[in-house]
């Protein structure tokens, strides 16, 4: 009897745990009891779907990501992870770190450390091997933590066959057809080439650059958005000549104030700006380098020799590939972007998108991840917070940096009308500028708030040294409906630049001048 009592539980057990949860939970498996394989199917594996794929196996869900990297035309590929992980967030700001190092090497000779300048020079193969060493890391981690949840990952292309039905095109060209209730479209996106002569042959994009062979040398961005103008930073901070090339404006979307001041202090370090001019073709000359001819607005044109063209003129969601139509599912023909409702739904039953391929919302991986996590609450947990799309923090990573949450001073003037809109302002002197004697001329914040009441804060905006750690703890007390009242009555942290947030009480309208006299005043 005792064999034929553990014969049974053998038996039963695969079937038990169908419908039963984890030992940590009692909760009865409402999800694989159907007749779908899988109770989710995520198609990308980058860090939104990954964040939604882990999230909804907590809730007791059987789920299976699909991720497959299609090389650039340059022929560079990489591993599980996205975006961020292999060629966007964290290449760049290993890299900007390795160039702000530079730069604080040259600064140590004035603080009294024995330097020779004329010594320190960036070698390109060891910061990119040491870059992409610790992205091969971080791809090994985020396999074996897939491993451990149970999350079941699948190295191929996904494409719908119908709204339950997805086929992953393998590596070896065979197809595997996995069937789920829900599918979450998670793709992202890949940078655009422009459509001029030479661009897709002799230029490389962001995809590209973390892991070149060869030094980038006198370089070409084509682009003035935050990606184009972190790569020119660093490269320049590398002692690479860098010029950027801008069709309209820098930092579209952006407060245009600050962007100005980007742009100047970039200009400052020794970084070229080509306004109001594209790129017309792209040639390689007998010398093996690359002539570039452009014209600008006003129909003059020009050229000149480069050793790297990299355009970062904006991304296209990766949908062409999932056959979206043959799941009935809508999207933006221009960007190829899915349009998608406060709940992260398509137009179709069961289909949803989280990331960078959703039409219309910030393309920011920490969006991403929270947008995944919710939707996987939503729809196994019993969850029912939706992803709050506004204030979004972010930084861009540009020699001195630019961190800024809420609205831009232009978009509050627009909602509210100018009389309603006070805007405080400042200029401030870094302490560690000091001894370096380095350029105080762009360090400047300013909060935009409503003029009336306690001035509840819209935005606030700071250029200068760590943009990204200041700006984190003002956006979460933005979000909390930070005021003027509030932010005056806090006590800053001396000295500190992120304490210059507490200090402001100059206003635009009073036109008084906004330079401090001190480091204390």
């Amino acid at each position: 009897m005792a064999i034929l009592r553990n014969f049974s539980v053998r038996i039963l057990r695969p079937v038990y745990q169908n419908y039963f949860s984890c030992s940590q939970c009692s909760r009865v498996r409402r999800f694989s009891s159907r007749s779908f394989d899988y109770d989710l199917v995520v198609i990308g594996g980058g860090s939104g779907g990954l964040a939604c794929a882990k999230e909804a196996v907590g809730h007791g869900a059987k789920v299976a990501v699909l991720d497959f990297v299609k090389p650039s035309p340059r022929g560079t590929k990489w591993g599980l992870g996205g975006t961020c992980v292999n060629v966007g967030c964290i290449p760049k700001k290993l890299m900007h770190q390795a160039s702000l190092l530079g730069e604080g090497i040259h600064e140590a000779q004035a603080y009294g450390w024995s330097v020779n300048p004329e010594q320190v020079a960036i070698d390109w193969a060891a910061v990119t091997e040491a870059v992409q060493n610790h992205i091969k890391s971080v791809n090994w981690v985020t396999r074996v933590d897939l491993r451990d949840k149970k999350v079941e990952y699948v190295n191929g292309l996904g494409y719908f066959r119908d709204p339950h039905n997805v086929v992953a095109v393998l590596k070896n060209g065979t197809e595997r057809v996995l069937n789920a209730k829900h599918v979450v479209i998670a793709v992202g996106g890949r940078p655009r080439y422009p459509n001029i002569p030479g661009a897709i042959e002799y230029g490389i994009t962001s995809d590209d650059i973390f892991s070149m062979p060869t030094a980038p040398g006198k370089t070409l961005v084509v682009g003035a958005g935050y990606i184009g103008l972190e790569c020119a930073g660093f490269l320049k901070g590398f002692g690479y000549d860098a010029t950027v090339m801008v069709r309209s404006i820098v930092l579209r979307g952006f407060d245009q104030q600050m962007a100005d001041i980007v742009a100047s202090a970039m200009a400052e370090k020794g970084i070229g700006f080509l306004f109001k001019t594209v790129p017309t073709s792209v040639e390689k000359t007998a010398e093996g380098r690359l002539l570039v001819k452009y014209r600008n607005s006003e129909g003059v044109e020009g050229s000149d020799v480069y050793d790297t063209v990299l355009f970062a003129i904006g991304r296209t969601a990766l949908t062409e590939d999932l056959q979206l139509p043959s799941a009935g599912v809508k999207f933006n023909q221009d960007n190829k972007k899915v349009p998608v409702n406060e709940r992260e739904e398509t137009n179709v039953e069961g289909v949803y998108a989280v990331g960078d391929v959703i039409d219309g919302q910030p393309e920011l991986t920490p969006v991403a991840i929270l947008a995944g996590r919710l939707l996987a609450r939503r729809i196994f947990g019993g969850g029912e917070d939706l992803m709050d799309y506004r204030d979004v923090a972010t930084t861009v990573f540009t020699p001195l940096e630019y961190g800024c949450v809420g609205m831009s001073e232009e978009a509050a003037v627009q909602e509210f009308g100018e009389d309603n809109v006070e805007v405080f302002h400042a200029y401030y002197k870094p302490t560690e500028f000091f001894v370096p004697q380095k350029s105080v001329r762009y360090c400047y914040l300013k909060a935009v708030a409503h003029r009336d009441g306690d001035q509840k804060v819209l935005g606030l905006h700071y250029v200068g040294p760590v943009a990204g750690e200041v700006i984190q703890g003002f956006a979460a007390a933005l979000k909390c409906g930070l005021t003027m009242k509030i932010l005056m009555n806090t006590v800053g942290i001396h000295p500190t630049t992120a304490e210059e947030f507490t200090r402001l009480n100059i206003t635009k309208r009073s036109g008084v001048d906004p330079t401090p006299a001190s480091c204390c005043s």
